[in-house]
């Protein structure tokens, strides 16, 4: 293999599931657990009740924040 077939980079997260939509993750260079969950029109969606659940930013609001940058 050359050098420029190696594997640069491997990302090491982890992911909690906590409770329904709720999820921790434990990502490279960051001192705190990120929390996913729903909010607005995404637990409108799925019938989350947002009186019970706190709203957390989505996975594909990460996604898209990534790839805007």
């Amino acid at each position: 293999m050359s050098k420029s077939e190696s594997t640069v980079y491997q990302s090491h997260v982890r992911v909690e599931r906590v409770k329904g939509s709720l999820r921790r993750a434990y990502l490279p260079a960051e001192g705190q657990p990120i929390w996913f969950g729903v909010h607005s029109e995404i637990a409108e969606h799925y019938g989350v009740d947002m009186s019970v659940h706190e709203a957390h930013a989505t996975t594909i609001d990460y996604v898209v924040a990534a790839t805007a940058g």
